[in-house]
Formats: structure tokens, C-alpha cells, sequence
């Protein structure tokens, strides 16, 4: 399957081995002075190795890959200790993780192995923890839910509605947690920029994803990770909101070629607006 996940330029590594210690889930070893990717199967692509190295070796891909497993993962940290675990379970919370977060926290249930879950429960959000000038990794590319998306009214204007971090289509982890039975909004980049009431017409109580269908290289990405949400996230709508133009039909495009190669099908609705952000046509394909 194609997912998100590290890739690390051994030209670059210096073997400082700071990136096998960021990496709780142990999917990282020094073979031969190097940093080294064991197993896919422990790596869940969030990245947290990305602000552990000094030289810039390592990045995220989108590319073939073994699915993450949480409990593949509980199982090989079991052993650590107490600190290894929280550490992993932290990781997961400030990520917005919260399917591989209860999975983890079952898992240690199931197996009766006592660990203090009280740092998690009161543990700042990474939202909270950006707000206060704080981040680890790579700002652009970390993944992460918003606390309290509700509309709120300060000095007359609407607040944000966005639901999560980050928001283009490359950078987005089709398995993220807020994908899952989430409403999902794929939208051109020119549109919330067009239309004024953008969050409080459309964004409102979808999860977003943005993308130009001219301007974007790697469209078989892009169909890749709107059927892995469909297939894999279970997510509930797709609603696409375009520009008249005719080139932005191609985002159009994009998500019934995804829905087409997808096991299950979701409704799908289409939205243009005009260059001035006036809506034109809203209809369900």
C-alpha cells in the first residue's frame, strides 16, 4: 500500500544516532555507522525522527510501504519500560493519533501491564503546544487535530474552522485519526481565497484537503491517498469545491477516479464557484 513514511539520505547521516533514540516505536537502528530503517512495520510516518536529526538526513515520502501495525508496535515496547511507553503513547496524542492511541492503551489493558496514563490524559495537545511557540519535527509536515474547532465571533469576524494540520494533499497522512468517518473537503487552492465565507460555508465540520489540478505534480499520489481515505479512513462524504475554470475540473476528476478504484463508495458532491467566490452549481455526482 501506498503511504506516508521517513526516508533517510545516508550521504547525509553522521551516525549520531540521535534520530534511533527519537524513534520510540524501534523502527530505526545504527547498522554500519548509519541510521537505518528496520521495519516498516514500526514506522508510523508522523516524523517525530525529523526534529532529532542535526543534519537534515531524513524526510517524509509518500511511497509503497508495509502498513503500520499499533499492536506490532505495543508489543516490541512492552518490554522497555514504562518511560518508552509513555513516550510512544505521548507521540500519538500530540499527532492527533487517537485510533492508534486507544489502540495502544488496549493493548496494555488486555495484557494487564500497569503503566501511569495520568501525564497522557493532562499531556498539552501539540495545538496547544504551537500556540505557546513550541514543535518538534518539521512544522509544515507535522500532523495534528485542533481542540475546539467551534465557531467563535471575535471583533466581528468568523473564526477559523479548521479542524487539523496540514492541509495539502501531499503532506497529508491518509491514515490520520481525524480522517477517520470524517466528512472531508477537497478543495482548489484559489477557493478560499475567492470566497469570503469559505470556513462558514464550507469548511465547517469537514476535515480539509487542498490541491491544484494544473499547478501539482504527482496526481497518482493524490488518487492514492483519496482512495486509502475511502477505503482505509472510512470516511463518511467527499465534497469537492472548485473554480469555474476549466482547468480546476480536474480536481473534479481526481475524486471520481478515487472513488472509482475504491472497494466502497461514499457520496461525492461537487461545488464551483465563480472567480468572485459567488457559488454557481452544488451537485451530488
Amino acid at each position: 500500500m501506498k503511504r506516508t513514511i521517513i526516508k533517510i539520505d545516508e550521504e547525509k547521516c553522521n551516525g549520531c544516532g540521535q534520530c534511533v533514540t527519537g524513534c520510540h516505536e524501534g523502527a530505526l537502528q545504527l547498522i554500519d555507522g548509519k541510521a537505518r530503517m528496520v521495519s516498516e512495520l514500526f514506522c508510523d510516518g508522523l516524523g517525530a525522527c525529523i526534529g532529532e536529526c542535526p543534519v537534515e538526513a531524513i524526510e517524509l515520502e509518500e511511497r509503497e510501504a508495509e502498513p503500520y501495525s499499533e499492536t506490532a508496535v505495543m508489543e516490541r515496547i512492552a518490554t522497555k519500560g514504562e518511560k518508552t511507553i509513555l513516550a510512544h503513547l505521548r507521540h500519538l496524542k500530540e499527532h492527533g493519533e487517537t485510533g492508534y492511541l486507544q489502540e495502544g492503551v488496549k493493548y496494555l489493558q488486555e495484557h494487564n501491564i500497569p503503566v501511569d496514563l495520568s501525564s497522557i490524559r493532562n499531556k498539552p495537545t501539540a495545538a496547544m503546544m504551537q500556540a505557546h511557540g513550541h514543535h518538534q519535527g518539521c512544522p509544515g509536515s507535522k500532523s495534528f487535530a485542533f481542540a475546539g474547532t467551534e465557531t467563535k465571533t471575535i471583533q466581528g469576524d468568523t473564526a477559523s474552522q479548521l479542524r487539523q494540520w496540514p492541509v495539502q494533499l501531499h503532506l497529508l497522512n491518509p491514515h490520520a485519526g481525524y480522517f477517520q468517518g470524517a466528512d472531508v473537503l477537497l478543495a482548489a487552492d484559489c477557493a478560499a481565497f475567492a470566497a469570503g465565507n469559505f470556513h462558514s460555508a464550507y469548511l465547517k465540520n469537514k476535515v480539509l484537503a487542498i490541491a491544484c489540478p494544473k499547478l501539482d505534480d504527482g496526481k497518482d499520489s493524490y488518487i492514492a491517498k483519496l482512495t486509502a481515505m475511502i477505503n482505509e479512513s472510512n470516511i463518511n462524504t467527499l465534497t469537492v469545491v472548485r473554480m469555474e475554470v476549466p482547468c480546476c475540473g480536474g480536481l473534479t476528476q481526481l475524486a471520481q477516479i478515487a472513488l472509482q478504484q475504491a472497494e466502497r463508495k461514499v457520496p461525492l458532491k461537487e461545488i464551483i464557484l465563480n472567480v468572485q467566490g459567488e457559488q454557481l452549481t452544488e451537485r451530488w455526482i
